[in-house]
């Protein structure tokens, strides 16, 4: 990509970096939060699932009501919400006042996804979207793989430290939407035929994909630790370093994600990434016993898991561009509803298997997501994947 292109994008990569880092930390710094605000830590737990909660409700209706609205000055408005979101909750005396401020911070973060992702899109010519899309959805990689380990740890000593930290990331992803995006007007198509789209089957069945995919990964990887502990011993040390592993796995899937997406049909992508996680997923009880083993089954399987995101963007906007940030705001909700979804059934799935056998439920997830891939591209496969397979 060109420099001009690029510096384009940073901006919109950091403020992803930013919610990244912001959605998934709470989860790490629970008993601090719980011991200074006086509730246990199940009440505590409940900022994630508010914040959850409220950004999959938020995203699709504030991609719907902003569509209109230039992309740096819808950018400009989600930074500015979502900053003095974890501002007020770095300042929360009190539980319901914190709970309140994770929801604004929610709604903040959903507006962000969808109006970044819309404007990278917009911004990249056709043939250099994949990897547009791909170095924006970095920013969300680099957090799961190093900016929640850095934020745990700086929340080790007070956790109202993490949030300033992440609100003034927000001021810098401001700063630099400010500086380096110029004015950018999605197609000029009325509210209605934005949401044209959402009475198509085929827009179902591609956020059903997303739902899949993510849940398949996550239904594993929300009790990683204790699948892992024939291989760690309990050990955080050992954990931490398989943790990394997917991490970086996760980025490498990422970075190709986008060049494969730019060069063959997304849907292959998608079905690709699917697959292999589902083969790799079928494997682990057999693996994850050693920790050599289970630390480069992690690379693997971050690499798989990673792949099918960037191009189910793709595939979005260049099926409806005119509906390109209702689609990925929804798509954004469908990721967390995915990442809900997936715990929630890895909850339920340790009633009949051991944990270090969650794998094989998660597989069979990851295939489900594979057959409904297969099943919408018959149904509808947009005029651009088509025209890449002449």
């Amino acid at each position: 990509m060109d420099r001009t292109l690029l510096r384009r994008l940073l901006p919109l990569s950091t403020a992803l970096f930013a919610v990244g880092t912001d959605g998934f930390v709470i989860a790490g710094l629970l008993p601090q939060i719980a011991a200074d605000l006086g509730v246990g830590v199940a009440a505590a737990g409940q900022l994630v699932t508010g914040f959850a909660l409220a950004f999959a409700v938020s995203a699709p209706i504030l991609g719907a009501v902003t569509s209109a609205m230039d992309r740096r000055g819808a950018l400009l408005l989600a930074l500015g919400i979502f900053v003095a979101g974890n501002a007020a909750t770095a300042l929360g005396p009190t539980y319901g006042t914190v709970l309140a401020a994770r929801i604004v911070t929610a709604i903040g973060a959903g507006l962000i996804g969808a109006a970044a992702f819309s404007a990278a899109a917009e911004i990249a010519s056709p043939e250099r979207r994949g990897r547009a899309l791909a170095f924006v959805m970095g920013g969300l990689t680099l957090a799961i793989a190093f900016g929640l380990p850095a934020g745990t740890l700086i929340g080790g000593a007070d956790w109202r430290l993490t949030l300033w930290a992440v609100a003034a990331l927000g001021v810098v992803a401001a700063a630099g939407v400010a500086v380096a995006l110029p004015p950018i007007a999605l197609p000029s198509d009325g509210l209605r035929a934005r949401l044209a789209p959402l009475r198509e089957p085929w827009a179902f069945g591609m956020l059903a994909v997303t739902v899949l995919a993510l849940a398949g990964t996550h239904l594993l990887y929300t009790y990683i630790g204790p699948a892992l502990k024939g291989a760690t011993g309990g050990s955080a040390t050992r954990l931490t370093v398989v943790l990394l592993a997917w991490g970086v796995g996760n980025m490498a899937g990422n970075a190709m994600a986008g060049r494969l997406a730019d060069r063959h049909p997304p849907r292959t992508v998608v079905s690709a990434g699917l697959g292999a996680a589902a083969v790799l997923l079928a494997v682990s009880p057999l693996i994850i016993a050693d920790l050599v083993a289970a630390t480069v089954w992690a690379v693997l399987w971050g690499v798989c898991v990673s792949l099918p995101i960037v191009p189910q963007q793709s595939r979005l906007v260049e099926r409806a561009p005119a509906a390109s940030a209702v689609l990925l705001g929804l798509n954004n909700s469908a990721i967390y509803v995915g990442v809900a979804v997936g715990g929630g059934l890895g909850g339920l799935a340790q009633g009949a298997l051991a944990p270090a056998r969650l794998g094989l439920a998660a597989a069979a997830i990851s295939v489900a997501g594979l057959l409904v891939n297969l099943g919408t591209a018959r149904r509808a496969a947009p005029l651009t994947e088509v025209s890449r397979t002449k």
